[in-house]
């Protein structure tokens, strides 16, 4: 079985200490992490930060709760975004029940693509893509999003996580929000999933986690979109 490259578009960097705020910015990225991106406004700051602890963030915007592309953990309201994720989850797949309601379980996208790219020739991507497209559930959402707008519309590439169960689904959201695709240690190792696949999501997700939870606050994130 060929495993598909996952998908990664937003990567959270853990900045080394004594880095200079010079290279935080888009142009320096590719220089420092090797990786050709964008700053994020991702994060948001915790509520009862002083007005001096401001200037730690990186790129920060005016409004409540303050988003911004990193800053120390302790001025991050990680808790918060995880809080707000899980529970725009929770309504969100309560809509996919509603919206799939009566059709069948569907084969998701990376596993058609796993068994393409292991039999290119019996299997084109042609016929995969025809073969997740034609499936009723798939089209139901579809359907949904073509009659939608914004943050109402569900993305046929999480049809596996939505699957999985609503619990399964807010977890997969919150810890995503903190997380992002892919994460950059300070000594360059980086975790990512193996592919687009749930269980290789939960796996990283695991890890990126755990990471995290053990890093001290002064530990300093980056978010870069890719």
């Amino acid at each position: 079985m060929v495993t598909p490259t996952a998908t990664i578009n937003a990567m959270i960097v853990c900045l080394p200490d004594g880095l200079p705020s010079q290279a935080l910015t888009a142009t320096q990225l590719d220089r420092h992490f090797g990786v050709s991106g964008t700053l994020q406004p991702r994060f948001w700051a915790i509520p009862d930060m002083w007005l001096w602890q401001r200037r730690d963030l990186v790129a920060p915007r005016k409004g409540r709760p303050v988003y911004c592309a990193g800053g120390p953990i302790k001025l991050l309201d990680l808790a918060a975004m995880r809080h707000a994720a899980g529970v725009g989850a929770s309504i969100r797949h309560q809509l996919w029940q509603q919206v799939v309601h009566g059709t069948r379980p569907a084969t998701p996208w990376p596993t058609l693509l796993a068994r393409h790219l292991a039999d290119p020739a019996r299997y084109p991507r042609e016929r995969a893509e025809a073969d997740f497209h034609n499936q009723a559930r798939v089209n139901a959402m579809r359907m949904h999003n073509a009659a939608s707008y914004g943050a109402a519309r569900l993305s046929p590439g999480e049809l596996e996580m939505f699957q999985a169960g609503p619990m399964a689904y807010q977890h997969y959201s919150a810890t995503t929000a903190v997380c992002g695709d892919a994460l950059l240690t300070p000594a360059g190792h980086k975790l990512a999933p193996a592919s687009d696949a749930l269980t290789h999501r939960v796996t990283y997700l695991e890890q990126a986690m755990r990471y995290l939870d053990t890093v001290e606050t002064d530990q300093r994130l980056l978010a870069v979109a890719l």
